[in-house]
Order: structure tokens, then C-alpha cells, then sequence
């Protein structure tokens, strides 16, 4: 498995890189034995640390987690602990996912955009024009998914939404966490014309 350590804006020393690596390979080496890649960023917040882990495994699906200490190695530790959870309950899940895929999951490639908001504008006061002013473009990757692997890959990854092809007819679908703690599940191509 590749492992990298980084920080953001803070010096991450050896001790603490080795630390993150032995830990990190013990941890997802109890469920999976086949990791592509493992990202683990450290930040400070305020009078905070911040640890954020990324494992992409072999089965295509991608586990985050993150935690926030007074300590940086409480931090890493806490978020470990929260990805050690999620693999330990999606265990079973991935994988049947993994067994029951014929081919690698699959990506293409769509444009992203980023919107200015509405800073500029007075409360209250009309917009000049009804065209978004267009911030930044870039090129984000969808994942070809089944609803199922869907909702599981939203929960691993900790969104709030997760934009997929649904490979049982190739749509553009969206499932989604509802305030009231269900899962919602957004398919154009069943609406009624």
C-alpha cells in the first residue's frame, strides 16, 4: 500500500509519519489485504489538530474519515478509529461488492463548476443578470455504481451527496442524505413525462 503523510501549513516530522504509516497499514490490513492507496493529511484549526485519512481500495470504493484533537497524534488516532469502525461495519458489504462485480468500477470524466455566491450583493438588492458568474471550471471523475454501491460509497466517504452512473441503465443518478436521516435517491430517467 502506498502511504502519504502530509501537513498543511505544519511541519509533520518522521516520528509522526511512521506512527501514521504502521498504524494505518495495521488497521486496514484486518479487513482488506489488496489497499491501492492511502492518504493522510494533518491541519491545524484553530487551537485545534486536524487529522483527515483517504483509503482507496482495490474494489474502486474510497473510506474518509477525520478527527480533530488538542493533540496531533489524538487526532490521527480518533480518525483511525472512526475509519476502523466504518471498514469493520461495511466489511461483509465490500466484500460481496467486490465478489459480485464483473469488471473494475468504472470513471468518466464531467465538468465542475464553481459559483460565485452572493457576497457582493446588498441585502435585498436584485442581481444585474440571472447568469451565474462562473469562478472556477474543473474536471471532476463519476463513478459507474449500482444504487446499493452508491449509498455505501456516500456513507464511506462521509458526503452529504454522491453524483454516480447508475450501471443498471447508464443514467446520471444522485443519492443523498435527507435531514431526517433517510436516503434519498434522485433517477430522471423514471419520471413521468
Amino acid at each position: 500500500m502506498r502511504i502519504q503523510v502530509s501537513g498543511k501549513q505544519i511541519d509533520v516530522g518522521e516520528a509522526l509519519t511512521t506512527h501514521a504509516e504502521e498504524k494505518l497499514r495495521e488497521t486496514v490490513g484486518k479487513y482488506f489485504d489488496r489497499t491501492v492507496e492511502a492518504i493522510v493529511t494533518f491541519s491545524r484549526e484553530s487551537f485545534e489538530y486536524a487529522a483527515d485519512i483517504s483509503v482507496h481500495l482495490a474494489t474502486g470504493l474510497t473510506v474518509k474519515a477525520k478527527a480533530r484533537a488538542d493533540e496531533i497524534y489524538a487526532a490521527f488516532d480518533g480518525a483511525l478509529e472512526r475509519m476502523e469502525k466504518q471498514l469493520r461495519r461495511y466489511k461483509r458489504r465490500l466484500k460481496d461488492h467486490h465478489r459480485n462485480r464483473q469488471a473494475p468500477i468504472e470513471y468518466f470524466g464531467a465538468p465542475s463548476y464553481i459559483l460565485a455566491g452572493e457576497s457582493g450583493q446588498k441585502d435585498g438588492e436584485e442581481p444585474e443578470s440571472l447568469q451565474p458568474v462562473i469562478v472556477a471550471e474543473m474536471e471532476t471523475r463519476v463513478q459507474s455504481l449500482s444504487v446499493g454501491e452508491a449509498v455505501m460509497q456516500m456513507e464511506l466517504a462521509g458526503a452529504p451527496l454522491l453524483v454516480f452512473r447508475n450501471t443498471a441503465h447508464g443514467g446520471v443518478n444522485v443519492v443523498y442524505k435527507r435531514d431526517d436521516g433517510n436516503i434519498g435517491w434522485i433517477d430522471p430517467r423514471n419520471s413521468a413525462q
